[in-house]
Formats: C-alpha cells, structure tokens, sequence
C-alpha cells in the first residue's frame, strides 16, 4: 500500500516523516525516516501547509518505496561482506580479490561503508574518486579501477534486482592531475647476462626463466618439470600466494618456447635436484611446495645484486670488509670511498612485478 507520509514545516523548512522497510543486521525492520523537502520560498513565508510544489517534492521521493527491494536498503559495507565479495570470490582471481578488498578497505570502505546502495549518487562517486586523488599518491590506471571496483558493485546490485536505472558511476570523471601509469620496461640480454653471473641457485635458474622465456611470475611459481619438454614449457598453471588457479588467459596456456641458452641452465638446475622428472614444481621450498618468488627476491635476489659503485661488492661482502667478521670498524677501506650504493641492474626490485621481460615474440 502506498504510503503518503507526513509533510510539515519547521521554521524555514518543509519536512517529510514516513516509514521505511531498512534492512539492518540481516533483517528486515521497519523504521520510521524524516528528510528535508526544500525551503520555505518567499512566496510561501506565511503558509502553515504544505503548497502543491511541496506535495510532489514528497510524492517523488514516496513514489519508489512503494515498489523497492528493502534490501537495496543495506549499506555499501553490508553488500559487500555478505554479497559481492562471496560472489566475486567464485569469479575473479585470488589475486584479483586481494588487491580489491585492499583497495575497498583502505579507500573506498572509510568514505562510502555506510551509504545505503540506494541512496548512492553520482555526486557521491565523483566526490570519493576526487578525494582519493588528492589524498593519496596513485596513478589514473588506479583511480580507473577502483572506480571500476564501485561500478561492478551496482552492476551486481542491479542484476540481483535491488536496484533499477543507470549506474551510479558511469558519469564519474577521472582527474587529470595526477600521475599517469609507471613505463614499462624490458631487461636487455646483457643486464640478464650481468644478474646470471652474480646470482646463487635457485635464484639463477629463476632469473633465466623470467629473463629468456617471458612467463610471469605466478606461471614461473606453477612451472612443474612434468611442464618442461626440453625445448618448451607447458603452462598450464599460475600459482599467486600459494593458490593454484589457470593462467591469466586462454592464450597463456599455449606452449612457450625454450632457447638453448635456458635449456642448459634448466638441464643443471635439473641434475643438481636428482633428475626429478614428475609434477613437482621446478623451484620449490623445502617442504616441497611452490616456492614463493617474493622470499627469493629478498632473501638472495637484492642482496646479490645490490653492489658497491666504488668496489662492485655486494653489501654483505662490503659491511665485512670495513667492519671484519668481529663487527669492528677495521679501517681497511677509507670512508666515504664506498659508501655510494646502485643495483647491478637499473630495476632489480621490480623484477618479478613486470608482466614479460623480454617479449614471446622476439623469442620465437
């Protein structure tokens, strides 16, 4: 049954009291809801009941509770814990849902959480994407995404019939002033040739992997030596903290060449494991799983590869020889001679965060 609420004036104001069906905790109550109208127009100073231009103001807003889903009540944070996430879980990648719950938690969530799905505006995205950019330092492919984030929430709100009409944020604009996305970038033959002759295994036969077949990182992780025929890999896993999934696409299924250079380094990192030849992973920690290639960046990665612009030793090497094994200050070399620091290679700490390194193609 439509309801037709309660319009009065306080002071120089016109209000709306009705009742509305809210959905808080899981359930369904029913609430009762005031809400500003308009002001008084001069016209009306004098008026004690509401004028017609009033009337409809409150049958615009009345008109739609009449035929609404209570849930598109809930709020933002409600919808996501109990329905986008759980969803989304069954069609995104771990990987995916992690950087999306990130992004919800430490940005979205503080500034929208409890704004009610149906009560979200476009001026309301266009004011969370604007403060974001001013608050944080990230690029327009991110402030892109997180508005895509917001925009997969109502479209799964809309499939579910809790809302009707145009998305919320299809009209919501990107600023211009802030960074664009960070260049992309592709080792040389000789930087991987420099970071092969300094590195200790497993750490090397990674680094040829990555270097001379162009795999991304969760695929190198989900390499088996049953996927290795000599002369190419057969992807057919990606491995992200520890989670198995498929490869990113169809396309990365296909087989990915192998060049001698890197069929020699495989052929020896094979021997020195015992000539395994199953489904055990080809870089795998000592519990015999996946091994995870974040931990071999910092435990032998960057500390290889960060070296002394003076002498060329690493820094473990270099701390011993100015302080010696006892920990002392030996004096051996002059400070400030070497106290200038470099990576070997220009981008060592983003190694394993670029998609290829060198391209397929320029392989094949």
């Amino acid at each position: 049954m439509k309801q037709a609420g309660y319009v009065f004036r306080k002071g120089d104001s016109w209000f709306i009291r009705y009742r509305e069906s809210l959905v808080e905790g899981g359930e369904v109550v029913r609430k009762q809801r005031c809400k500003k109208l308009c002001a008084v127009a001069p016209e009306h100073a004098r008026l004690k009941n509401p004028p017609q231009s009033v009337l409809e103001l409150a049958e615009e807003l009345l008109s739609p509770l009449a035929k609404a889903n209570p849930e598109s009540t809930q709020t933002l944070s409600s919808f996501m814990e109990h329905i986008y996430f759980p969803w989304a879980e069954t069609q995104k990648r771990a990987s995916t849902m992690a950087t999306d719950k990130n992004r919800w938690d430490n940005h979205l969530k503080p500034r929208c959480g409890l704004v009610r799905l149906r009560e979200f505006r476009t001026v309301i995205g266009e004011q969370i994407i604007a403060e974001i950019a001013r608050q944080n330092d990230v690029s327009r492919a991110t402030l892109k995404q997180m508005k895509s984030l917001l925009s997969a929430v109502f479209t799964r709100a809309k499939c579910l019939g809790l809302l009707d009409g145009i998305n919320p944020m299809q009209g919501v604009s990107i600023p211009k002033n802030v960074r664009g996305k960070a260049v992309t970038f592709a080792y040389s033959l000789d930087e991987i040739k420099t970071m092969l002759s300094v590195l200790p295994e497993p750490s090397r036969t990674a680094v040829a992997v990555a270097g001379y077949s162009g795999l991304r990182r969760g695929e190198i992780q989900g390499l088996r030596w049953s996927d290795y025929a000599g002369k190419q890999f057969n992807v057919e896993q990606s491995i992200w903290e520890g989670i198995a999934a498929d490869p990113k696409s169809q396309s990365s299924k296909s087989a990915v060449p192998v060049i001698p250079v890197l069929a020699r380094i495989l052929d020896y990192f094979r021997l020195r494991q015992g000539d395994p030849s199953d489904s055990r992973p080809i870089f795998r920690a000592s519990n015999g799983s996946a091994l995870r290639l974040n931990n071999l960046l910092r435990s032998q990665i960057l500390p290889a590869l960060n070296r002394c612009k003076v002498c060329a030793k690493s820094e473990n090497d270099h701390e011993k020889a100015e302080y010696g094994t006892d920990g002392m200050l030996s004096g051996a070399v002059s400070q400030p001679t070497c106290t200038t620091w470099k990576l070997t290679t220009r981008r060592s700490k983003r190694f394993f965060a670029t998609a290829t390194l060198l391209s397929r193609r320029v392989l094949t």
